[in-house]
């Protein structure tokens, strides 16, 4: 585990991976997908992380394939499979420690999967979320970051940026602010640098507003 040492204006979390774990039910969509189209699925599905589903499907360049319709298609079965999508430990007691204005969800999912996953996994959805409906250029852009914290009334690089995929990393890094990994899904294939902040969960850490009005990150 190493932690920031300085404070932040706001936190901004990635959802898939994150906050909570959706790589079972999202890995059971995007293989059935591969299979039909005659991808090496073993291959193909760790691509998917942290990229918008039309860009995933985009960048594969298959022919006669519409990756808006794709990626459409993706999702509605993706909302279906729920079952076992559930919070990362300790992470619903760590946003709700939180005030509700400095903090918010950035997804690379649709608005409306990443309303099943949330209520799914019994977290909060903040009004300020961005998903990928607002934003043009999915991650590795830093758009999608640089937007919450204008939605917050902050500087990009006054926020602390919680993610866990390597698109997700290059996004927030990019944006100017600081990066947490959360490596509960992905443990040892990060590969990260030592000097790379990281916590496997939230279940030994706290969040504490100093008398200044700032977030810090903490170790219980």
């Amino acid at each position: 585990m190493t932690l920031p040492t300085r404070t932040y204006a706001a936190f901004l979390f990635d959802m898939d991976g994150t906050i909570l774990t959706s790589i079972a039910s999202a890995e059971r969509t995007w293989t059935k997908w591969a299979i039909a189209h005659g991808l090496d699925a073993a291959t193909f599905v760790p691509t998917i992380h942290g990229v918008q589903s039309v860009e995933t499907v985009r960048r594969l360049n298959l022919p006669g394939v519409d990756p808006v319709a794709e990626a459409a298609a993706i999702t509605a079965a993706e909302m279906e499979d729920v079952d076992d999508i559930e919070p990362i430990a300790g992470a619903a007691a760590f946003l709700a420690s939180l005030p509700p204005e400095r903090w918010t969800i950035v997804t690379s999912a649709p608005r409306a999967l990443a309303e099943v996953r949330l209520k799914a996994a019994g977290l909060p959805m903040p009004a300020t979320m961005i998903a990928a409906d607002d934003i043009p250029n999915g991650k590795p852009a830093p758009d999608c970051f640089l937007v919450a914290a204008e939605r917050l009334g902050v500087m990009a690089s006054d926020c602390l940026v919680f993610e866990d995929a390597p698109a997700g990393i290059t996004a927030g890094e990019a944006a100017g602010a600081d990066v947490l990994v959360i490596t509960a899904t992905h443990g040892s294939s990060h590969q990260l640098d030592d000097r790379r902040l990281q916590i496997n969960d939230y279940r030994n850490v706290t969040a504490t507003v100093t008398s200044d009005g700032q977030l810090m990150v903490k170790s219980r």
